[in-house]
């Protein structure tokens, strides 16, 4: 029997928390993925058999978007997808309707039979067995391998990714190489693909912090995956201020998470402005101000302008913040706002650049003290 030591016991206990951890997120991945497939083909299903589909026709999305709007996560672009999903790949309904028998659903074998002949072509080529895609491969990976534009190149990442048990980031870095089309030129296949394997094993963080996941979950994007301490102690001093001020602010979302086309993006702090009557922005970046953050910004600005904003609401109004120690910059981005009465009322109401630097250089000092204990420790 093994003299097992407290170390010992304690590195046993970590490990299989590491690995109970990763299968309850695998398995999330899995049914989040059955799920999303099941409703492309319930979508499907509908528009060939529905009997009120004319009414609707182009309508269609939008208006399930809106009848299902309770479950979170299901806007039209991913109902778009989940159809997409379903279309690529109809050579897994058996597994699928297989595994939901095991949760109590039937019928769903009854949609769609000939489905496994569908037009994508997908079903004639060699590749991996449904199952071991199911299970292997988060509903991001297929996000990424819809994008391939033929059966055979979607094949090929299909087979790379589940060999080389690729993150989606890898499998995303492989696309935008070009992995599958300098493969398929080269004399020497083999090093090729040896080249690009060096890839970064799938570490736990990348399937417990999916957002799709969370959102499948019903659990909150906890600021702090992403953040340093300074950002973050940034951010929530902000959010305490501007609701303090007492000009307008009322709080909506922190973390707002933006996504177009499987990449995720997220804006610091989101605050609608009640006198002003428009969504205010806040993205705080860490180090110097770039050119670049400009472009983020209006980004976000022509995001919430064209999906978030309502009747009788104004542009969106954002801040970009950049702190840096020893030189903090506050930079205003009004989207282009030329109505020059609304103008004025939006540099009479929000904070001053003075106030917002304060808030910087004040997070930076506590922090810069909270260390000191440790330096001198150090130096010890």
């Amino acid at each position: 029997m093994e003299n097992l030591t407290l170390s010992t016991l304690a590195q046993r206990i970590a490990r299989l928390h590491d690995q109970t951890a990763r299968a309850a997120a695998q398995q999330a991945n899995y049914w989040l993925t059955i799920r999303n497939w099941c409703i492309g083909c319930y979508i499907a299903e509908y528009e060939l058999e529905g009997a009120d589909r004319a009414a609707y026709g182009k309508r269609l999305m939008p208006e399930l978007a809106s009848r299902v709007k309770q479950v979170k996560g299901l806007s039209e672009p991913r109902l778009y997808r989940c159809l997409w999903f379903y279309q690529a790949y109809p050579q897994i309904l058996s597994t699928v309707s297989t595994k939901l028998q095991t949760i109590g659903i039937e019928g769903l074998t009854l949609l769609m039979p000939d489905a496994a002949t569908s037009a994508s072509g997908a079903a004639d080529l060699p590749g991996i067995a449904p199952e071991m895609l199911l299970s292997r491969l988060s509903f991001s990976h297929f996000l990424e391998l819809l994008q391939a534009d033929t059966p055979l190149k979607r094949a090929f990442y299909e087979v790379q990714s589940v060999k080389n048990n690729w993150s989606v980031r890898e499998l995303k870095r492989a696309r935008e190489t070009l992995l599958f089309e300098r493969t398929g030129l080269s004399t020497d296949k083999q090093a090729v693909l040896a080249a690009h394997a060096g890839a970064a094993p799938l570490v736990l963080a990348d399937l417990i912090k999916n957002p799709y996941v969370l959102e499948f979950l019903g659990l909150p994007e906890h600021p702090n995956y992403s953040e340093a301490d300074l950002e973050s102690a940034i951010i929530a001093h902000l959010q305490t201020f501007l609701v303090e001020l007492g000009r307008g602010f009322c709080f909506e979302a922190r973390q707002k998470r933006v996504t177009f086309d499987n990449e995720h993006y997220f804006i610091d702090l989101v605050f609608y402005h009640r006198i002003l009557k428009c969504h205010v922005l806040v993205d705080l970046k860490v180090g110097k101000f770039k050119p670049a953050d400009a472009g983020q910004m209006n980004f976000y600005l022509n995001y919430y302008a064209e999906n978030e904003r309502t009747e009788g609401d104004n542009p969106p109004v954002g801040l970009i913040l950049c702190a840096e120690q020893n030189n903090s910059v506050v930079r205003y981005a009004t989207g282009g706002l030329s109505q020059q009465l609304f103008v004025s009322k939006y540099q009479a109401l929000l904070p001053t650049a003075e106030e917002l630097q304060g808030i910087i250089r004040d997070e930076q000092q506590r922090l810069e003290e909270q260390l000191v204990p440790y330096r001198r420790t150090e130096n010890a």
